[in-house]
């Protein structure tokens, strides 16, 4: 069995590390190659690619992808934060996303009732479902997959509400007011001690893993990167604020009960209180949650704005698809015994 090294000995890293921007990741093919050379360099930014010959869900595209959408959040310590609007960058980024969102309405089922869409992610399937990775990290999880569980998921939660945040200006009324109040939990209610990125860097430095800022992403295969490009490319677009609700949706409709399968792994392999704290917060807040987002978040937009009910479905399911698409690669993986990371980096 490849797994990674046991969890370090030595004192806990700060929580939440984000005092200084990442470094460059590594590229993984020649798209991905050339939009870090013109980062690191800041000469010329590479034409958009032949889109027929580029995999939409592959390594090269969804890594330069998430390098460009970073620009827009922490950035990286080799590049000047003028990049973040340099309009050669954003014609590149245009042409990545058209890429990826074609491929994504070509194969996520279709459908324009967001009600619909929402009501099928209330069925907890009878028993152990075995295409569930909390499922499986319940049952049978070991302490080395939920270490790779948290290092993966880290290039989410450690922006956790930030995504969702950009949606809030494009909103008014009831779902504003909703969503605003949603957030206003995921930031700690005013507390920083309890803000959900801290919590979860708090996971991480229990569980023995490094706390910064992406610091995992070189160890992140691509379904991983494509879930946090989806609400980046979803968030920094107005056009697209249904379909980002639709994220929202998913993502609080589906976190409360696989919030307590994932506690419920932890305390089984002995993590520690930290570890579980995250996912006990989870259970209870998003149980909330799930309602407020239906009925006000989705009920309100829909009700200004009833024209927008398709995309709002569109962010569901293909939310569902590429979080399926994940589990599928960690489930395959770790029941073949070996790591789901492309590498485990230095800690």
């Amino acid at each position: 069995m490849t797994a990674p090294a046991a969890p370090r000995t030595a004192a806990q890293p700060q929580a939440e590390s984000r005092h200084r921007s990442p470094q460059l990741p590594a590229p993984r093919g020649d798209l991905s190659r050339d939009v870090l050379a013109a980062l690191r360099s800041g000469g010329p930014v590479p034409a958009p690619p032949d889109a027929q010959h580029t995999d939409p869900y592959g390594d090269d595209l969804q890594l330069a992808l998430y390098v460009l959408y970073e620009l827009h959040y922490q950035g990286f310590e080799e590049v000047t934060d003028e990049r973040e609007w340099d309009p050669a960058l954003l014609t590149l980024r245009r042409a990545l996303e058209r890429r990826f969102l074609d491929a994504l309405r070509a194969d996520v089922p279709s459908g324009e009732d967001a009600e619909e869409a929402l009501s099928a992610l209330l069925v907890e399937p009878v028993g152990h479902d075995e295409t569930s990775v909390s499922h499986h990290l319940q049952r049978d999880g070991e302490l080395w997959q939920l270490r790779e569980y948290a290092a993966l998921r880290s290039l989410y939660h450690l922006k956790e509400a930030d995504p969702h945040a950009w949606v809030i200006p494009r909103l008014h009324g009831r779902a504003k007011a909703a969503m605003v109040a949603i957030e206003y939990d995921e930031f700690g209610a005013g507390r920083p001690e309890d803000i959900h990125a801290g919590l979860f860097a708090e996971l991480m430095a229990d569980l023995g893993l490094e706390t910064s800022y992406g610091h995992y992403v070189d160890a992140a295969p691509a379904e991983v990167l494509a879930t946090v490009n989806l609400m980046s490319l979803f968030g920094l677009h107005r056009a697209h604020r249904g379909a980002l609700v639709g994220h929202f949706a998913w993502v609080e409709v589906t976190s409360s009960p696989g919030s307590r399968r994932l506690a419920a792994a932890l305390r089984r392999v002995g993590a520690g209180e930290a570890a579980q704290r995250f996912y006990d917060e989870h259970v209870e807040a998003d149980a909330v949650h799930e309602q407020v987002v239906r009925r006000d978040v989705v009920g309100g937009l829909l009700a200004a704005e009833p024209a927008l009910e398709a995309d709002v479905a569109f962010g569901v399911r293909a939310t569902g698809f590429l979080e399926d698409r994940l589990g599928a690669l960690l489930l395959t993986s770790w029941r073949q015994g070996r790591s789901a990371l492309l590498e485990w980096p230095h800690d």
